[in-house]
């Protein structure tokens, strides 16, 4: 377990220094995004590399999406709830903007981490079992419905644009891809060409983000490099005679081919990624400006005998507010944004985390005839991981000017989940602990 343990000290190290960036430059930040990208692109094409799948199935496929969606609908509804009715005024319960603001932070509780969570399952040497090999497709099918429902939940924010039905029609083009061409395409697999396609998805993926700002800057089109890596690297052709799975009993392994040099690689770049995720966390204070302030004033200097004069406060200019929260009373509106103190956040985020996790375990009511219970349930915990597409949905409502305890209590979460990664992963680890490894059936 000591890759296990390395990897979450490195997640936690990550995090902290995260904390100390608020003012970094933005050259800073993009860059850290864009690695994190090209880190999580190289994992994810040898984790499509390593995928498989029984297309005489296809009924398997569509449960194992139901059960996904399933595990990721039941925590953003139970912590929507909670923002609502427990940190929130009675006053507004009602109020349609207050459940846009609630379901737009809580899609954070939604997906697990799959970058984070494979690398970790990986290291722990659980890469040959049933848990692994479901938990994949979960977690990969849990992602892409928090990208497909993210789109909806754009729409109560900014309206219907063109955009949102252009990344609809992509995703489905790369799923199409992805069971027509199953490890057909003749490429180069080594970890240079990997590298290289990574880099490529990544830079794409920022250029037609980039480009799409410059027509529309509310609603850019931003593409996931999580699915069009694990689309390529299902695609890629495995060299003749070659068993992509030959060390995955052996614990400390890493995605890809199993020769020497390739294995070191993917983990130094497993090593990078769980840095990079740790500092690509938005600040856990000072993220919410309220949504009706009014432009502070200050006494400007007089002389004797003269009356003082109320002069604005020179500031950086707020984000455009994307909900309005329309004849609600100022009184009311400082009640919701009010910071409770230290002690108050720390429960509610013991609480929203509680929440999300136990949200999670629908799966240990699934796949009766396949697993045992203790493999539903090491699946179910398998899939807690939180990571950079969480870190995603914060960023994506601080980009429409959210905030306010309910987002410091999203964040502080998301970084209780990435500290106890390494936990979950000894707990599943002992769950199978005595069982025999099987291959499960996809």
């Amino acid at each position: 377990m000591r890759k296990v343990l390395l990897y979450s000290g490195l997640l936690v190290v990550g995090l902290i220094i995260s904390q100390f960036m608020g003012n970094a430059p933005a050259a800073v930040t993009g860059t850290i995004t864009f690695l994190t990208m090209l880190a999580l692109s190289f994992i994810m094409i040898h984790v499509g590399y390593e995928f498989e799948i029984d297309k005489s199935r296809p009924r398997q496929y569509v449960w194992d999406y139901v059960v996904a969606g399933t595990a990721a609908a039941f925590p953003w509804i139970m912590v929507a709830m909670y923002f609502v009715y427990v940190m929130a005024p009675r006053e507004l319960w009602g109020h349609g903007d207050l459940w846009r603001e609630s379901l737009l932070e809580a899609r954070f509780a939604s997906p697990t981490s799959a970058g984070v969570l494979f690398s970790m399952l990986a290291a722990a040497g659980l890469a040959a079992t049933w848990v692994f090999k479901k938990a994949r497709i979960l977690a990969i099918f849990d992602d892409l419905d928090t990208i497909l429902l993210m789109i909806p939940l754009k729409i109560m924010m900014v309206g219907f644009k063109w955009q949102l039905m252009l990344i609809v029609l992509f995703i489905a083009v790369l799923l199409v891809l992805a069971w027509r061409y199953l490890h057909v395409v003749r490429l180069p697999v080594t970890w240079p060409y990997v590298l290289a396609y990574a880099l490529g998805i990544t830079v794409v993926s920022e250029i037609i983000y980039f480009a799409s700002m410059q027509i529309d800057a509310e609603v850019p089109i931003h593409l996931e490099v999580l699915l069009p890596a694990f689309v390529l690297g299902s695609m890629l052709a495995r060299p003749a005679g070659a068993d992509p799975h030959a060390n995955d009993a052996l614990e400390g392994t890493a995605h890809g081919p199993v020769a020497a040099n390739e294995q070191r690689v993917s983990t130094i770049v497993s090593v990078c990624f769980m840095v990079l995720v740790g500092l690509s966390m938005p600040p856990i204070g000072g993220t919410a400006e309220p949504l009706q302030a009014n432009v502070p004033t200050e006494v400007a200097p007089t002389v004797a005998g003269e009356q003082p004069t109320e002069a604005p406060v020179t500031a950086a200019p707020a984000k455009k507010k994307a909900l309005s929260y329309e004849g609600v009373p100022t009184e009311v509106m400082a009640e919701k944004d009010r910071f409770p103190g230290w002690g108050v956040i720390a429960g509610h985020v013991l609480m929203i985390t509680f929440l999300s996790n136990l949200g999670k375990m629908f799966p240990v009511f699934c796949y009766r005839r396949e697993a045992t219970i203790r493999e539903r349930l090491a699946v179910s915990v398998a899939m807690f991981p939180r990571g950079e597409v969480g870190a995603g949905v914060l960023v994506v409502s601080l980009s429409y000017g959210l905030g306010g305890p309910a987002l410091t209590v999203a964040v502080l979460s998301l970084a209780l989940n990435l500290v106890c990664t390494g936990i979950f992963i000894i707990i599943v680890k002992k769950l199978l602990a005595g069982d025999e490894p099987r291959p499960a059936l996809a």
